[in-house]
């Protein structure tokens, strides 16, 4: 059984194909027989398409970054043409996998794509406008490059925060809020999910039967997530109606009183879409340092001296330590804490400082084994009485994994 992957963002398209020929639930996870990337390159007229097999073999080009169709189909097309192909037809794709970013209160972790099912990504576009239209795209191209008869489904980002408690999920406003739908949702739920599922596997319990294993993920890339997850339920997570809330991130402020864009409103003359700027673009690492939204640089400025980085710096590790702090009052314990994305997996330094504030839970950091190995790995000392790992988040093969898993 062969399943693709279109996992669409608002500023790449990754995709992949994985053979689920002899696959058990216990195995690790597959390597993608084929994987692509489109990077669409704002402020430039050209779009990049980078394609490589498990052979080795690489294929790349350059199309308009305005039409997003024909770059996705000529990504497609290297499946089963030129140096990349792998599979000798389109027709030898048995199911297709979308990642959909907001699915509402959707509690299926992978949805069979139907009329229905895209009528309420369409509905939820309001909630991510920069991602379901994106998911909608994908899935129509599908429909017309496979058929209509072709597995498809959605594997939804708010998913696995789909049972978050409602005293976690709730907003304290008023009983209004509850009925339009406003709650916390959560989102990079898909790579929360995979960190469940592969601590499950590195701790030896049972796929389906994590035996009360209490985690917490540290999903720290550009943007930033933390969820309390119980016998692989999430039963709190840091981001809630829109990606905006929580961690301090690249660019996004994440938490902050809305007693200050009151203010900004009424005595600064704010409107939405300057706040919206302001709040998604402008703040962050990004607007704290004045430096840049990449952890790497604001790290080199303030080595150097610099007081601005070396504030956003501070304030980053803090927002984090706190957020920690929340997600562990709802375990009533821990067994393991997971760093993964960008900065979680590759950033010892970020780990080493987060961990600092939290030795009061009898977990110990070996500083030898941050500082080396590539992978999932444990870094912790072998007295710590938690577990310190990280791991290199799967999200294509989480979406891939739960399509096997409808079709088995």
């Amino acid at each position: 059984m062969k399943i693709l992957v279109l996992n669409a963002g608002s500023s790449s398209q990754k995709s992949a194909l994985y053979d689920f020929q002899h696959f058990q639930d216990s195995d690790a996870p597959l390597r993608p027989l084929w994987s692509a990337e489109i990077t669409w390159n704002t402020g430039t007229a050209t779009a990049e398409l980078h394609v490589e097999t498990s052979s080795g073999a690489e294929y790349s080009s350059q199309f308009p970054n305005n039409d997003r169709k024909s770059g996705m189909l000529q990504m497609l097309q290297t499946l089963w043409s030129g140096c990349t192909q792998v599979i000798e037809t389109a027709s030898a794709i048995d199911a297709v996998g979308h990642r959909v970013v907001h699915g509402g209160t959707i509690t299926s972790h992978a949805l069979r794509i139907d009329t229905q099912v895209k009528a309420t990504i369409a509905s939820l576009i309001p909630l991510a406008p920069s991602h379901n239209p994106i998911n909608l795209e994908g899935i129509e191209l599908i429909e017309a490059l496979l058929g209509p008869e072709v597995h498809q489904f959605a594997v939804f980002d708010t998913a696995f925060h789909s049972q978050i408690p409602d005293a976690a999920a709730i907003y304290p406003g008023p009983y209004d809020w509850v009925e339009l739908g406003i709650r916390r949702y959560g989102f990079h739920g898909i790579s929360h999910a995979y960190c469940s599922d592969r601590m499950s596997q590195l701790l030896g319990h049972e796929i389906l039967g994590r035996r009360d294993l209490k985690l917490i993920t540290c999903h720290l890339g550009n943007g930033c997530s933390l969820a309390a997850i119980k016998n692989g339920i999430s039963v709190d997570t840091t981001m809630g109606f829109t990606p905006l809330e929580g961690l301090m991130m690249g660019s996004r402020s994440g938490s902050v009183d809305p007693g200050i864009l009151l203010y900004l409103i009424t005595e600064q003359g704010y409107d939405a879409t300057t706040l919206d700027t302001l709040l998604n673009q402008q703040s962050g690492l990004k607007g704290l340092s004045g430096i840049s939204h990449d952890m790497r640089q604001v790290k080199a400025a303030m080595k150097s001296g610099n007081l601005r980085a070396k504030l956003a710096w501070d304030v980053y590790i803090h927002r984090i330590r706190s957020g920690v702090g929340a997600m562990l009052m709802n375990l009533n314990g821990l067994d393991a804490l997971v760093f993964t994305a960008g900065v979680g997996e590759h950033d010892s330094e970020v780990r080493s400082a987060v961990c600092q504030g939290l030795g009061f839970l009898g977990l110990t950091l070996d500083e030898a084994l941050n500082q080396e190995g590539t992978g999932d790995r444990d870094i912790a000392t072998q007295d710590s009485l938690v577990r310190i790992w990280v791991l290199q988040t799967q999200e294509d093969w989480q979406i891939a994994r739960s399509c096997w898993s409808c079709l088995g």
